[in-house]
């Protein structure tokens, strides 16, 4: 005899299959993995480690769209508004993400609602740099130059409200200098432009600035933060030269559309993790100076640490006077 019990659980079987399917056939086409900026900065160098390593346990490819301008609103728009499948990502960075959030006035999305966290990853200490035209080898030198001089230092950035921007200006509130923001779309030109010493200043993850620095086309002069970098074991932090207010690191994570299923959201934080966890990419992204490898033990971890960096670098923002009008 069938009961009204056995009936209503052979109605749900099929529906419990066909979720068990759908899950287990994600993903079904590439996954396209959104970097906020132009190719040749740490965001695109990271991003393409990671995709290739990702691709192999996916058993999708993982295509990288640069989507550089407005320093990372672009592509932090264009997730937002992608369809909640899983099949989008963003490679997310402290500047890109958190900071542009708190300086631009207005936002084409909500940082909190349109977004789901996937997985943090970890964190590069952000390298001070400076033409070889002047005359400093450390902060307390370039200060003493800056105030000598009649015009401001003239520093890149990779865009509005980038991690490089805020400590920018920090480097100008902190020493008491002049500092003048040159805004480019991501740090490739803006370090081209360094070379060319058509700005004077720069500060980055180490990654894109590490060989121009060995071949002394541009001079690093600190680690903006409390830790030596292992690319750059021998350059003192800003901690040591008296300056502990510059601590700056950019990290990276992944992020999906706010809408992304959870079942989605765990397969691509299981991929996220255990690709930089396998050791080969690990050794080098530490070369490329990632030296906090450290990826999130959940998806919740990582909401929760984004909620925390929010709120550390509004005081920042605030101090510097960042907010664009």
């Amino acid at each position: 005899m069938i009961t009204r019990r056995h009936a209503l659980m052979g109605l749900a079987a099929p529906m419990l299959l066909s979720r068990g399917a759908a899950a287990q056939s994600f993903p079904n086409r590439p996954i396209r993995m959104v970097i906020p900026f132009t190719a040749g900065g740490s965001n695109d160098v990271v991003g393409r480690m990671l995709g290739d390593a990702m691709a192999q346990r996916l058993g999708q490819a993982v295509v990288v769209e640069n989507r550089g301008g407005a320093g990372g609103l672009l592509g932090n728009d264009a997730v937002a508004k992608a369809e909640p499948d899983g099949h989008t990502i963003l490679l997310a960075g402290s500047g890109s993400f958190v900071i542009s959030s708190l300086v631009q006035p207005r936002l084409p999305y909500d940082p909190v609602r349109d977004f789901a966290a996937i997985a943090y990853l970890g964190a590069s200490p952000n390298v001070i740099t400076i033409h070889p035209s002047l005359r400093a080898t450390n902060l307390r030198e370039l200060q003493t130059l800056a105030k000598a001089r009649r015009e401001p230092l003239r520093y890149g950035t990779p865009g509005v409200g980038t991690n490089g921007h805020a400590l920018g200006a920090m480097i100008g509130v902190v020493l008491g200098i002049e500092m003048e923001p040159i805004h480019y779309r991501g740090t490739g030109p803006a370090l081209n432009d360094l070379l060319a010493g058509r700005v004077d200043l720069l500060t980055n993850a180490s990654a894109p600035l590490q060989p121009h620095i060995e071949a002394e086309k541009i001079r690093a002069i600190a680690i903006a933060g409390q830790s030596r970098s292992v690319a750059l074991p021998n350059l003192s932090t800003s901690v040591e030269q008296g300056f502990p207010e510059l601590d700056s690191a950019t990290w990276y994570g992944f992020l999906a559309p706010g809408a992304t299923p959870p079942d989605r959201i765990a397969v691509l934080h299981a991929a996220a993790v255990a690709a930089i966890n396998q050791e080969d990419v690990k050794q080098r992204l530490i070369a490329a100076g990632v030296d906090e490898i450290a990826p999130s033990p959940e998806p919740a971890h990582f909401t929760r640490l984004l909620a925390s960096d929010r709120e550390r670098w509004s005081r920042v923002v605030e101090r510097a006077n960042l907010r664009v009008q």
